[in-house]
């Protein structure tokens, strides 16, 4: 199973870039990972907040595809303990998902096209946090999650 970290947006700001970087490459000795930045629309800041999610839909379907396992990470979605996550993740390699897609969507969320899309709805918390700290706790929870399934002792409860 390989794990897509997916995001809209600008790339890694430097305050986080590192800490998502070592959390990624610690996540492939598990599954392979990988990190998809969606660039938001060129005219972004021109577009209302309809067309901006319309823009950035289409982004995100261009890289999501049809047999992935998209997870859209949503404030209003299913909370899950780390443990929890971890069952989810063995869950899904059980049924030989080819790729589980994490996705953080724009500044305004998603277009319902890719609400409905999405097998999943997960939230972190929720409290609304900057898109950066979002990929760097999504990583990091990931890992921990892979921890947890092969019982090191990364995590500790």
């Amino acid at each position: 199973m390989k794990i897509v970290l997916a995001s809209v947006g600008k790339p890694h700001e430097p305050y986080v870039k590192d800490g998502i970087a070592d959390f990624t490459q610690r996540i492939s000795k598990y599954f392979k990972a990988e990190w998809i930045l969606i660039p938001p629309p060129k005219n972004a800041a021109s577009l209302g907040e309809a067309d901006l999610k319309k823009a950035e839909a289409a982004a995100i379907q261009a890289i999501v595809q049809k047999d992935d396992y998209l997870i859209l990470l949503d404030e209003r979605g299913k909370q899950f303990s780390s443990p929890a996550l971890a069952q989810f993740l063995q869950q899904r390699a059980n049924e030989s998902a080819k790729r589980l897609v994490f996705l953080i969507g724009g500044a305004f969320g998603v277009e319902e096209s890719i609400s409905k899309r999405a097998d999943f709805i997960w939230s972190l918390s929720p409290l609304v946090f900057p898109h950066m700290l979002v990929r760097l706790i999504l990583s990091e929870q990931v890992y921990r999650a892979c921890t947890i399934l092969r019982n090191e002792k990364y995590h500790h409860s």
